[in-house]
């Protein structure tokens, strides 16, 4: 089986045919025509954050391209809204930039018995490691990128 997306500026430009003028209607499409997900201008998911929930409710995946998928920040926002993959120009430093934000947890932690103690053998959750700083700076430069 072929795996079919739709793909779409998501309302970034305006187009004659209505069906490429939204990430609502590029998901309609996709239902419309079983296809498996939606491939979006990664502007369109910045400035709607809610349609990934929307596209994901709608069981379709959710891929991202553009630009701004070089900036490692963004490409790492995009996986914490929950978007399932990013088509990127320079694969190895945004993969190694993003893994660089991951921080496995500490081995050894307690599961809620009585000061009984389960090591971890291999880090099964990641959690971001970006500092207050770091933070403040992400959350005021992605609106910025996406105008």
């Amino acid at each position: 089986m072929r795996q079919v997306y739709f793909l779409t500026k998501g309302g970034t430009e305006v187009f004659a045919d209505p069906r490429r003028n939204s990430l609502e209607e590029a998901v309609r499409l996709s239902l419309a025509g079983g296809l498996q997900g939606v491939v979006s201008e990664v502007r369109a998911i910045l400035r709607q954050p809610s349609a990934v929930a929307e596209i994901k409710e709608a069981r379709l995946s959710l891929l991202t391209y553009g630009q701004l998928n070089n900036v490692p920040e963004v490409v790492y926002v995009q996986h914490l809204m929950g978007v399932d993959g990013v088509i990127v120009d320079q694969v190895r430093e945004i993969a190694e930039a993003v893994s660089a934000f991951m921080v496995a947890p500490k081995l050894g932690s307690e599961d809620g018995r009585e000061g009984e103690k389960l090591e971890k053998t291999e880090a099964l959750v990641r959690t971001p490691s970006f500092s207050q700083r770091e933070i403040s700076f992400l959350l005021r430069l992605i609106p910025q990128l996406v105008q």
